[in-house]
């Protein structure tokens, strides 16, 4: 008895013990799921190449209201009564960072792609800064019951971090008056992104979107334009404002040395080896996504192991020889920017696949594939029936696309045997291409292959794929620069 009534003490001592730290767990605060979408996006601008936009002592870069706005211990301020301050400079794709604090009611905007003098919120795109909480814009109602409700006088698309008459950002993430905010924005073609505190408050491709306040907001299609502090009369400290530079890159990669990166990118290929490529896990894409686990462990074994048989590298060529499958990165990549050279023998087809989607086309333009031992095509007529599939075109096309346009806009390969260059960038689901120095493609609609039904999206990231098609394929100086999002 005395052997039962001591387990049933210690038992209970145990109990004692855990559930006052049972308890502290389940305490433990949500993981805030805007937090967790901002990380990926923060990340990658990590190793951005800031540039300061205020030198913090005077408003050297800047026009405008230049009186309105002043400069007191690496504090940019506007002034009550100030109004629109300039960027000398124009931006195209960019990432801006900078911290902020507002007085009560405080109102200012950040505008983006606005011509100079022009006005930031349709003449361009404006950021709203406001102190959306504060008592100019709401009130208080008392209902027939007596029971208080507070109201707002604002539209959704004017609070703090929303593109003003495009874009309501999510609330609950301003510090109160008083306090240092820190808002990073990015624009990227039509990808607009606001990170406020930490937590990703916006994040809209604005060509699919209507306006919603009636205006038709033209600034919205620019390319680029001035930065704009649009002051509204209120006083609003801004400090430690940065530019990161993502316009496109020159469509030929500024590096002379074999499979050495230029500036902002990083080589996918180190030249001697297959470290960050493996071999593909599945044919179809969906069907390798449900791969986890051990059967996931053991496609992949397989298809490194035919990876190794036929994949290889020879005086700093990646060398494929015709047989096996295709070869993919080990990293998946959402927006980016990627150069490749690829050489073909002739007659050769390959592609580029883009988070694992089929694909831009690589083929010889000049390949009337004929039969085995059949003559050349005699006259014009049966080349042109010759080039039923489209190749005559070129490559870079978006081939597999039902919808889109599939083909590139112009021949810009070499010959068979030659050297070419891809600069393709890819922005949410377009794809613009340059080839040998050429635009082939401009912001194009990847349709998502595994979706014949044109429902499902495209992935939001995945792997890179050189295709296989049978043929024997080279490639070279592959250099990826990620894009946030």
């Amino acid at each position: 008895m005395r052997c039962f009534f001591r387990l049933c003490f210690t038992a209970a001592l145990l109990m004692t013990v855990l559930l006052p730290f049972r308890s502290l767990t389940a305490q433990q605060p949500p993981v805030d799921a805007q937090v967790v979408a901002a990380e990926n996006a923060l990340r990658i601008l990590q190793g951005a190449a800031w540039q300061d936009l205020f030198n913090g002592r005077d408003l050297t870069g800047w026009t405008g209201d230049v009186k309105g706005y002043a400069a007191e211990n690496g504090v940019l301020i506007c002034n009550k009564g100030g109004k629109n301050l300039y960027s000398e400079k124009q931006y195209s794709d960019f990432a801006l960072q900078f911290d902020f604090r507002l007085e009560e009611s405080g109102n200012n905007g950040i505008g983006i792609r606005v011509p100079l003098n022009g006005h930031p919120s349709q003449d361009g795109m404006e950021i709203q800064i406001l102190d959306h909480d504060g008592r100019l814009y709401n009130g208080e109602a008392v209902m027939a019951n007596g029971e208080k409700k507070r109201l707002s006088w604002l539209k959704p698309w004017q609070y703090h971090g929303s593109v003003y008459g495009l874009v309501p950002a999510r609330t609950g993430y301003l510090k109160p008056v008083g306090e240092w905010n820190t808002q990073t924005i990015i624009a990227i073609e039509d990808h607009i992104m606001v990170i406020l505190n930490g937590a990703l408050i916006v994040d809209a491709f604005i060509e699919d979107l209507p306006p919603l306040d009636g205006s038709a907001h033209p600034g919205r299609k620019n390319r680029s334009g001035h930065l704009v502090l649009a002051g509204h009369d209120d006083r609003v400290e801004f400090r430690n404002l940065q530019v990161a530079d993502y316009s496109p890159s020159p469509t030929m990669p500024a590096s002379t040395q074999l499979n050495s990166a230029p500036a902002g990118f990083a080589a996918i290929f180190n030249g001697t080896g297959l470290e960050g490529w493996k071999g593909l896990a599945h044919e179809n894409a969906n069907e390798r996504r449900r791969l986890a686990g051990a059967d996931l462990q053991q496609a992949q074994a397989r298809a490194d192991e035919q990876m190794r048989a036929h994949w290889s590298v020879a005086d700093g060529v990646l060398t494929y020889d015709g047989h096996g499958q295709s070869l993919c990165t080990a990293t998946n990549y959402g927006d980016f920017e990627l150069y490749v050279d690829w050489k073909i023998p002739p007659g050769a087809d390959s592609g580029i696949y883009l988070r694992g989607t089929p694909q831009i086309q690589i083929w010889d333009p000049w390949d009337p594939r004929n039969k085995p031992g059949a003559a050349d095509p005699a006259n014009s007529l049966e080349w042109v029936s010759q080039y039923s599939n489209g190749r005559n075109l070129g490559s870079g096309g978006l081939w597999n696309n039902r919808r889109w346009r599939n083909a590139p806009t112009q021949l810009a390969d070499r010959k068979p045997g030659e050297w070419n260059t891809f600069l393709i960038r890819m922005v949410g689901d377009k794809v613009t291409i340059w080839l040998n120095d050429k635009l082939v493609v401009d912001r194009v609609k990847l349709e998502n292959y595994w979706d014949r039904n044109g429902i499902e999206p495209l992935p939001r990231a995945d792997q890179i794929e050189l295709q296989h098609h049978g043929s024997e394929l080279y490639f070279r100086n592959l250099f990826v620069r990620e894009l946030p999002w």
